[in-house]
């Protein structure tokens, strides 16, 4: 589905730009719009002459770009077209009391469109009322701005202006509470393109200035709709005197000219034109400045996997902003999950992959903890987990990965908020035995979850590709042996001199253990048919390898017995007693 909006757009540096954030099913773009102005025939006028009066017999004259100057009857001097008393001659020109006096608000031609940027404030809103709608076979028009309040503020939006599109969504088929709703939820920064009628603005003007009531409106939408209904809907009034101020109007169901008379516009061509294009393909989108764990407010950045990046992306309003952040990252994982798919079929079954996706890694810096966090593309394939400074494309990088280690040699622990190191959130540890933890962050709590579950999953398919995994250790008789974990037998210590199991218990005979956090490690069974316990004592130079893949094998047994374990509940909760670190 493509969704499209208006935002600002930054280097971090610079002025925030309005742009269209546009978004498709696998490219998010940043869009400037452009006018086309290759059709635009302006009249040729001489800033001394008169204006040409158009011909009584052609209905097809439309409003010169400007008014020049027209003589008057019985004068031989140039006058000023309009009937409204004489300005200054420019804006900020002195009046005779020494003031300068405000450029005057100059209505616009009504052949073209317009675009106008509104920022909405927090009382008063847009600052604007709307008449009309397609079920009275209207336009949305402006009938009232309010003094001093957004819209009024732009100085570039009039009475009897039609409001055409809304950050760049046509809404020119739209009911008139459609169109209400619309402009409510348009954002704090709302482009509107609208296209001025000036021949309605005299009742619009008439309506505000009584009091509101049914029968008015019902009065003045009788009016407007009396004005023009052709065949091709409401158009704007095509012949305008440019001495004289008076207006009249095409006949009505006529054509326009295929060519219109000398000293009139066709209007300009708006096109969106992309700017910035970023492929969601195992792109990275971050509310945080790139690097720390400071969230920008009200932003976001996405790059892509070619380097490109949209810039700081800012939208004011949250809900608008988390809609944004929803939907480019279904996006983004939704491609992720097909390019799985691709790997997987030229995969072994027990070599697919769990998990693809972007993580933050906290960086150690001047032994101050986590003061910097890089990103890594960390996969689960196999049975083994992988981070990559970028993403593998093919079959060898996969060779060329930055660090590996094998998922039951490791422990993944899921961080509490009241335990983050600072401001990062959603963050997880991955413990591995001989090396250093790994403090890990993620963009959502959607996005941890689905680590989480894809964690679990990458396990049992681990463990039960291993079969089994044997430990040196050290009885208390101070012989060496070797503790298998079996996935078919369970728990079994095999002397290495005899070459005989001194014992064995099955994986649901055990009910707890103990370590001394260095090499002693205690494991206590249950007799089945005693229902005594009897512990086992030994030591282990490998301790930490050895808890880490008791706890592997303890997970994928339960979850081979109960499919459903994985998604409701975390195996490490299941086993309070089985691992004590």
């Amino acid at each position: 589905m493509v969704r499209t909006g208006m935002v600002t757009v930054s280097d971090g540096k610079a002025r925030p730009q309005p742009m269209r954030l546009h978004l498709s099913l696998d490219m998010l773009s940043l869009q400037r719009e452009e006018v086309d102005n290759s059709e635009l025939k302006p009249a040729p006028l001489d800033s001394r002459s008169s204006c040409k009066q158009p011909k009584k017999d052609d209905p097809t004259a439309t409003v010169a770009p400007s008014a020049p100057a027209c003589p008057s009857p019985g004068q031989s001097g140039p006058e000023p077209c309009s009937s409204e008393p004489a300005r200054p001659a420019g804006p900020g020109a002195r009046t005779d009391t020494g003031l300068e006096e405000p450029p005057a608000k100059q209505l616009p031609v009504d052949a073209g469109e317009r675009m106008v940027s509104v920022t909405r404030q927090k009382v008063g809103g847009l600052g604007l009322s709307i008449k009309g709608g397609s079920e009275h076979k209207l336009p949305i028009l402006i009938s009232r701005i309010f003094k001093g309040q957004a819209a009024d503020e732009t100085g570039k939006l009039f009475v009897g202006d039609a409001i055409i599109k809304v950050n760049g969504e046509p809404i020119v088929a739209c009911h008139h509470d459609e169109a209400v709703n619309i402009l409510r939820n348009a954002g704090d920064l709302v482009m509107l393109t609208v296209k001025h009628y000036r021949a309605a603005t005299p009742f619009l003007q008439k309506s505000a200035e009584n009091e509101p009531s049914a029968e008015n409106d019902a009065q003045v939408t009788k009016q407007l709709q009396s004005l023009h209904l052709g065949e091709d809907g409401w158009r704007s009034p095509s012949t305008t005197s440019l001495c004289s101020n008076t207006q009249s109007l095409s006949r009505p169901g006529s054509r326009p000219a295929s060519r219109p008379a000398s000293g009139s516009f066709s209007p300009p061509r708006h096109t969106w034109v992309d700017v910035i294009t970023v492929p969601l393909m195992m792109a990275y989108v971050t509310r945080y400045i790139f690097g720390t764990d400071k969230l920008r407010p009200n932003s976001f950045e996405v790059r892509g996997l070619n380097g490109s990046s949209t810039g700081v992306v800012h939208v004011d309003d949250a809900l608008v902003l988390s809609q944004w952040l929803k939907h480019i990252t279904d996006n983004i994982v939704g491609l992720t999950h097909l390019q799985m798919k691709l790997h997987n079929r030229n995969l072994p079954a027990h070599d697919h992959i769990e998990y693809m996706g972007w993580v933050n890694e906290g960086v150690l810096n001047n032994n101050q903890p986590w003061q910097n966090y890089k990103p890594r593309f960390m996969t689960l394939r196999g049975t083994d987990v992988t981070f990559f400074d970028t993403p593998p494309l093919n079959l060898s990088d996969w060779e060329q990965s930055a660090v590996q280690f094998k998922v039951y040699n490791c422990m993944f622990r899921v961080i509490k908020d009241s335990e983050n190191v600072d401001e990062r959130q959603h963050c997880f540890l991955i413990q591995t035995s001989g090396h250093d933890s790994r403090y890990l962050s993620v963009e959502t709590r959607q996005e941890l979850l689905r680590i989480e579950n894809a964690w679990h999953q990458a396990v049992c398919c681990a463990v039960m590709k291993l079969g089994s995994k044997t430990f040196t250790v050290t009885t208390t008789a101070g012989k060496t042996a070797g503790l298998t974990l079996d996935w078919n037998m369970g728990f079994a210590l095999y002397d290495s001199e005899t070459k005989v199991y001194l014992w064995k218990y099955k994986f649901s005979q055990l009910k707890g253990s103990s370590d001394d956090g260095k090499a002693r490690l205690k494991l206590h069974f249950q007799e089945p048919d005693t229902r005594l316990i009897d512990t086992k004592e030994m030591e282990c130079s490998t301790l930490q390898g050895l808890l880490f893949c008791m706890h592997a094998f303890l997970t994928a047994k339960v979850a081979s017995v109960d499919p459903a374990f994985l998604s409701s509940k975390t195996p490490m909760d299941v086993f309070p007693a089985a691992v004590t670190m």
